[in-house]
């Protein structure tokens, strides 16, 4: 798990330190490993110099940064950021805090009230206005993903944006003012025309495309007639877990949800 410093603080020794890597959204791994996390002497090693950088916290009791080293010459394997997730299911939390904290530090520069230049604050990973004194912290958007049941078939359907045909569970942005559940009941109507009963949450992950926090229902058909909603779906039907299609990959929440159903039905 990550455990945060409270002052998130760097270590006043170095060589305890260790990195995480990004060039242009890529991941880069440690020279000749498939792994991401860079020992402090490994890095100064590869760049000529020590990186400049944030500290995340600590992870597994040992402190550790992430760098954006854009423009570096190093000839390491690279993969990008949503493979990277889904291969190293153990350090999917900490790679997500990295990408987010990086996209914060780029995207926070100036105050949004009054246009004054943004100061890091010390003792946590924020943000504040030089001259109004407002504080920003990374920004963490709430969305919903569900399941949705009748007796042994799911509620599976491809979205317009997915980079590749494959059926996953509905999700979507909670909107202001919105409870979780209230979100799951407005995105299943609003994407498929159905209306669903005895919602049960399930989990939840990180998911840093930009800012997102998964939170993982598993919810029952209750009435209507299924109408994909065609701005946001290319498809949607009713699958038994014995059909095969290709499905969210594993490492996902979507696949979680789906996985356990499946598990419920056939008995393995």
């Amino acid at each position: 798990m990550i455990e945060l410093a409270p002052d998130v603080c760097w270590p006043q020794e170095r060589q305890t330190l260790n990195w995480i890597l990004f060039d242009q959204g890529d991941l880069l791994a440690v020279a000749d490993t498939d792994r991401w996390l860079w020992p402090h002497e490994a890095v100064c090693d590869a760049l000529g110099t020590e990186p400049e950088g944030l500290m995340l916290g600590s992870w597994q009791g040992q402190p550790v940064a992430v760098a954006d080293v854009r423009g570096a010459q190093i000839s390491v394997q690279r993969t990008s950021l949503r493979r990277a997730l889904l291969a190293s299911f153990a350090e999917q939390a900490l790679l997500a805090r990295a990408a987010q904290v990086l996209r914060f530090d780029r995207d926070h520069c100036f105050c949004s009230r009054c246009g004054q230049k943004l100061q890091q604050v010390a003792h946590e990973l924020a943000r504040q206005c030089t001259d109004c004194q407002l504080d920003y912290y990374p920004r963490i958007h709430p969305c919903v993903i569900m399941l949705i049941t009748d007796g042994p078939l799911m509620l599976l359907a491809e979205g317009v944006r997915f980079s590749q045909p494959m059926l996953s569970c509905l999700a979507g942005f909670v909107e202001a003012g919105e409870t979780a559940e209230a979100a799951v009941h407005r995105e299943v109507l609003e994407e498929a025309g159905v209306e669903v009963r005895n919602l049960r949450y399930v989990a939840s992950q990180a998911w840093p495309f930009p800012h997102s926090l998964m939170l993982g229902f598993h919810a029952e058909y209750d009435k209507g007639i299924l109408r994909p909603d065609p701005a946001e779906l290319v498809r949607a039907q009713w699958v038994h877990p014995q059909e095969h299609h290709p499905i969210a990959p594993k490492g996902t929440l979507a696949r979680i949800l789906i996985d356990q159903h499946c598990q419920r039905v056939l008995g393995n």
